[in-house]
This record gives C-alpha cells, structure tokens and sequence, in this order.
C-alpha cells in the first residue's frame, strides 16, 4: 500500500512539473519595454504562482523545518552531523556515478565508486570519509543541461523549492534511476527514499541557517535574491565550479536618486552572471 500510494503521489507531481513547463513555454513575454527586462533575463513567467509557492514553503520551513533543524545542529556534536553528511553523501555516490558516465567524465565516475567502495568497507557504512576524494554532486538536471536540453521556466516546487523545469523533470529521474532507491524498492523498503531526503534536508538546512537569515535580513526581496542564488550556483556546478560566482550587491534601504533601482540590480546581477559564463566557455574552449 505504500509503495502504491508513494508512486501516485510522485506521478501527480509529474504531472504537475510538466504542467506547469508546459504553462511556462506558452507564456506570452511582455515586450521590450524596459520595465520587462528583469521578466525576460530571469525566465520567470509563473512568478506569481511561485511567490505563492515560495510563501508556503516558508511557512513549512519556520514552523517545521527550521526549528528541527536548530535541534539537530545544537544538540548533536560536531563529528556526528559529519558522520550524518558523509553517511547521506556516500548512498548519493551510485546516481552521482550514473551521471557522469552520461556526462562522458569517466574520470569523475570513477572517483565516485572508488569513495563509494572505500567508504562503504573501510568507512563503516559511509559515516567516515576515509577515501578523501573530493567528488562532485552530479544530477540528471546537470546531465540534461551537458546534452544542451534547455533549462526550461523557472520553478518553486512545494517543500522542493527552487528548480527549473530541467531541473524538476531531473528529479523525477534521479529518483527513478539510483541504484539505491532502486534496491530499497525490490527489498520492499519504499520508506528508504523519504528518510534519505528528510536526513539530507534537515542536515543541509542545518548548515544554512545563518546565511540564509543573512540573505533574508539584507534582502529588499527575498524571493528574488534566492532566485538569483540558485540560477548562479546552478551555472557554477553545471560547469564544475569554474564560473565565477557574482556575490549580491550591497542593497541599502537608502537609495540616493543615482542609485540603481531595485530591478536594476537584480538585472545588472543576472548580465554579470551572464557575462561570466561566457568568459568560462570561451577559455575552456
């Protein structure tokens, strides 16, 4: 009964990613009137669903998530929130694997088994790092972006939070394609999943707390900064850390006339993201 309800539930949320894509490609942009410029580089035709998104999620994370997580970070030591990092790290190194063999970097999946198999032996299950091999997080949104599949609207999903289409439908993939989910499935252990992205999630959040309060605190708009955060950190690791990351301009809530606006800068940031990922390419090459 589990399992069936669990795949019901995921199929609804297909569903609704590629809905809402689906919504997001036949979106008619404004035109070019300057006004629109913020709307036209940031790729955000369903702004306001994903505010109200983003409000919910919000709500979930002060109520529920936020709070667990101050629990976690305060009563547990320093060396067994690592343990709990490396343990859910570890059980990622088979899809992490997968996506690099996809990607063509034989070199980063082998990196991956070769901390998967030392970790898990010698590591007692993956709670020490004793491999000490820094191996990147690749996921089936990076894969689609390395085979030059657009990244499609952005997206708040609920409790997921920020994505692209690309990335939503990367997800859904993952989920479907680790050899870890995949084993707990014909173990009849369906439950493996949840506690795997509940762990991840409080461990991360956990490690968050300050900075994102920071970004709240200095923020005109939150919803913006975060969305311009997660475009630039989506940039960076597609490309295997080596774009440079643009830091959020210093916004002040006393703005002379000759200030930028408010779009003004979050326009000037995503032309400086832009720019940056162009002089990566253009080296690389």
């Amino acid at each position: 009964m589990i399992s069936k309800k669990f795949k019901s539930t995921l199929l609804g949320g297909c569903i609704a990613v590629a809905f809402a894509s689906l919504l997001g490609g036949c979106a008619t942009p404004p035109g070019e009137d300057p006004k629109n410029v913020v709307y036209n580089e940031v790729q955000d035709p369903l702004e306001p669903l994903n505010r109200y998104f983003f409000d919910v999620n919000q709500a979930i994370d002060a109520l529920a998530l936020k709070p667990v997580s101050h629990i976690y970070r305060d009563a547990l030591p320093e060396g067994v929130k690592d343990s709990v990092s490396n343990f859910f790290t570890n059980l990622s190194q088979p899809i992490y694997f997968l996506n690099n063999v996809a990607q063509g970097d034989l070199d980063g999946a082998g990196d991956n088994m070769g901390a998967f198999f030392t970790n898990t032996f010698l590591g007692f299950g993956g709670l020490f790092d004793i491999a000490q091999i820094d191996t990147d997080k690749e996921d089936m949104g990076q894969t689609f972006a390395v085979w030059g599949i657009p990244e499609g609207p952005y997206l708040v999903l609920p409790i997921l939070g920020p994505n692209s289409s690309r990335e939503a439908v990367g997800l859904v993939g993952d989920h479907f394609a680790d050899p870890v989910n995949i084993a707990a499935r014909n173990s009849d252990m369906e439950y493996v999943p949840l506690i795997r992205a509940l762990g991840t999630g409080i461990d991360a959040r956990a490690r968050a707390i300050e900075p994102l309060d920071e970004i709240e605190k200095n923020s005109i708009d939150f919803y913006a900064a975060i969305r311009s955060l997660y475009r630039q950190n989506r940039k960076s690791v597609i490309l295997d850390g080596e774009a440079e990351l643009t830091p959020l301009p210093d916004i002040s809530f006393e703005l002379d006339d000759d200030q930028p606006t408010k779009a003004d800068s979050i326009s000037l940031l995503m032309e400086e993201d832009d720019d940056s990922i162009s002089v990566q390419k253009k080296s690389t090459n």
